[in-house]
């Protein structure tokens, strides 16, 4: 196989995986024994910028990093490969779920996309609970097929 195409695909598939981690991460971690640094994003008890939320960006970069840094330390290997694809998701979800979604930085307000309000509208009844349970929607952005029809207000 091509060793690009090979890269590529495994880029890719180390961002497809991190859908699959995050969704796991967000349901029993951050719902779960890390609730208590999950908690103000659901309750919005924090004042200014920073949440205790933010911390799970350091949990999410570390494993990117360490890849990026290893394979980049021994001529590109596989590990460099999988670490850029875990850093392309974060890069990703900081996008979609804290610029666009929650609006820290104003922009990206408006979207015709049917994609883009689906995952508003999954977004919006995963924050309608306010505690740890019986919350929904975990993932970012595979997002449920009931999402896309159009609700009407």
């Amino acid at each position: 196989m091509n060793p690009v195409l090979l890269h590529i695909l495994i880029t890719l598939g180390s961002f497809i995986a991190m859908e699959g981690v995050a969704w796991f991460t967000h349901k029993y971690v951050m719902h779960g024994i890390l609730w208590h640094l999950h908690e103000d994003h659901h309750n919005k008890q924090t004042k200014g910028f920073f949440e205790h939320n933010d911390y799970f960006f350091l949990f999410f970069a570390l494993p990117g990093s360490v890849g990026i840094i290893l394979g980049s330390l021994a001529d590109f290997n596989l590990y460099f490969w999988i670490g850029l694809g875990i850093t392309l998701y974060g890069f990703a979800y900081f996008t979609v779920h804290d610029i666009f979604i929650h609006q820290r930085f104003k922009i990206f307000r408006n979207s015709n996309s049917k994609y883009f309000k689906a995952i508003r509208r999954a977004h919006k009844v995963h924050h309608k609970h306010l505690g740890k349970q019986h919350g929904e929607c975990f993932g970012m952005l595979l997002v449920p097929s009931k999402y896309f029809k159009d609700h009407k207000k």
